[in-house]
């Protein structure tokens, strides 16, 4: 195991022991919602297909994905997020957990949670009208996929080293919305939760 993440994750779990409620009583939900503090998800997260055998005792079925960053499970029964998105399919990356929506358009859901398009198409498809060689109707046909990846960050919190393990930590925990070409009509609805671990003078290592 390597050096780092066996001591971010010693870090995490130091920081989930003083918690009344473990990994098996952690809800999915809280965590598409981002109801959890970044500890709290790593345990669930690990859990999952750890010695806990969370997701088969949840009746959890894996499934095939095909996108190698995402694992992917159906639930035995539907789930509702952001207020109207009934879907039986999740998916967790290395640091995130997925409602997959059957939504061909993340801007839709993603006015709503004032997120921004961080790999907008906007400015390409303005570049390639401009240079007069097709209109921008031709210019947006070229481009028929279009990408989507946003976030807003719900919490930042730093903690400085202290002085018996000499390591502080870095946690984020943030509203994603994304997609990909692998999942054509699909929109990925979740939350990252993110740990960074810090050297004595505050830098990321």
């Amino acid at each position: 195991m390597d050096f780092f993440f066996a001591l971010t994750l010693a870090l995490a779990v130091q920081h989930a022991d003083a918690a009344e409620d473990g990994p098996a009583r952690t809800s999915e939900l809280d965590a598409i919602n981002c109801r959890l503090d970044v500890p709290h998800y790593m345990q669930f997260a690990l859990a999952l297909d750890g010695e806990e055998k969370l997701a088969r005792k949840r009746r959890w079925k894996a499934i095939a994905s095909r996108n190698a960053f995402i694992k992917e499970y159906e639930l035995p029964a539907a789930i509702t997020v952001a207020g109207a998105y009934r879907t039986r399919r999740i998916g967790f990356t290395g640091n995130a957990i997925l409602a997959i929506l059957d939504l061909p358009d993340p801007a839709t859901i993603a006015r709503a949670e004032r997120i921004d398009n961080a790999m907008s198409a906007d400015p390409m498809i303005a570049a390639l009208a401009a240079t007069g060689t097709m209109t921008r109707p031709q210019a947006e046909a070229a481009l028929p996929f279009r990408k989507f990846m946003g976030e807003r960050i719900l919490t930042d919190v730093t903690e400085p080293a202290g002085a018996e393990d000499g390591y502080g930590s870095h946690f984020v925990v943030a509203r994603t919305i994304s997609n990909a070409t692998t999942h054509p009509g699909k929109t990925f609805y979740g939350c990252s939760y993110r740990l960074e671990l810090l050297d004595k003078d505050g830098t990321a290592l």
